[in-house]
């Protein structure tokens, strides 16, 4: 599809441009610059312009043979250098489509039993122990998690509304009858640093899509404020503005490592890991409207 000019001069500038024009998450930004970026210096610090199918396949190989970098990474460094040449530098040349792509390899994923489950959860304090209790419960992936805002907990019908979950899609979830009080606790907790802020008159939290054009107050409403902020103020790294984000999942993830040191769990738990044991769950229910079905 034909794209508009772009603005900008620098190629990385260039590269992020065109991302956020195709509405690209920002950690699809964050990676395919990164790719680039290292593509470009592995190349001596020539222009992609100027290199072709053997740099990007000597490019591939190291990082492949000498970094031992996973398939998925391969393939994603991969489709960052494609985007650029496709999509920026407007190359669509026979040789990007022939570079061989690497065969994802299937991993069984880590599962817990349900006395592990309770023993990792039991050390994972505070609002950490809650995000992990609402993996498990409701069967959330981390980033819907602690992307949700005040409006999408419905404690009247029991519900967590996911708003652009995986795919761009929505979807609702049960809210756990027992973690209804400590959500409430962690919304009050909430309340109380939205308040703050518009007592001190910091920016509204970020908005989705032309939202904030759109409605330009909404992101200062309690409605649209984080269910898990973050405690300290950060700067946005699109626009810049210091303003609150919600928790960050790297704080999650050292969570439910030392929960599972203190647990005596001897397996690498993520917080997809909790997901996992929560669809393993599902699966003989599944199993069985399948066979209704038929």
């Amino acid at each position: 599809m034909p794209y508009p000019p772009l603005r900008a001069t620098r190629l990385l500038d260039q590269l992020r441009e065109r991302i956020r024009y195709c509405h690209y998450s920002l950690r699809t930004e964050q990676a395919y610059v990164h790719w680039v970026r290292w593509f470009v210096r592995f190349s001596g610090l020539r222009h992609p312009r100027e290199l072709g199918a053997p740099e990007v396949e000597a490019f591939l190989s190291f990082l492949a043979n000498t970094r031992r970098v996973s398939p998925a990474t391969h393939k994603q460094a991969l489709c960052g250098v494609v985007f650029l040449y496709k999509q920026v530098l407007g190359v669509d040349l026979p040789w990007l489509q022939e570079i061989g792509r690497p065969q994802t390899r299937r991993r069984i994923p880590v599962v817990l039993s349900r006395d592990e489950v309770a023993r990792l959860l039991a050390q994972i304090q505070g609002v950490h122990g809650l995000v992990a209790s609402l993996l498990y419960g409701a069967g959330l992936r981390l980033q819907e998690c602690l992307q949700l805002r005040v409006k999408d907990v419905d404690f009247d019908r029991k519900v967590i509304v996911v708003r652009d979950g995986k795919g761009a899609r929505d979807r609702v979830v049960m809210l756990p009858s027992a973690l209804e009080q400590p959500m409430r606790q962690q919304l009050a907790a909430a309340r109380a640093l939205w308040a703050r802020d518009r007592a001190e008159g910091r920016p509204g939290v970020w908005l989705p899509d032309a939202l904030q054009a759109k409605f330009p107050r909404a992101g200062e409403s309690w409605a649209w404020h984080w269910a898990f902020p973050a405690p300290n103020l950060s700067v946005d790294p699109r626009s810049g503005v210091h303003r609150r984000h919600c928790l960050f999942d790297q704080t999650v993830g050292r969570h439910l490592a030392r929960g599972a040191e203190k647990a005596a769990i001897a397996k690498r738990i993520t917080a997809h890991t909790l997901r996992h044991y929560a669809e393993s769950r599902l699966m003989p229910r599944r199993a069985g409207r399948h066979a209704q079905a038929h």
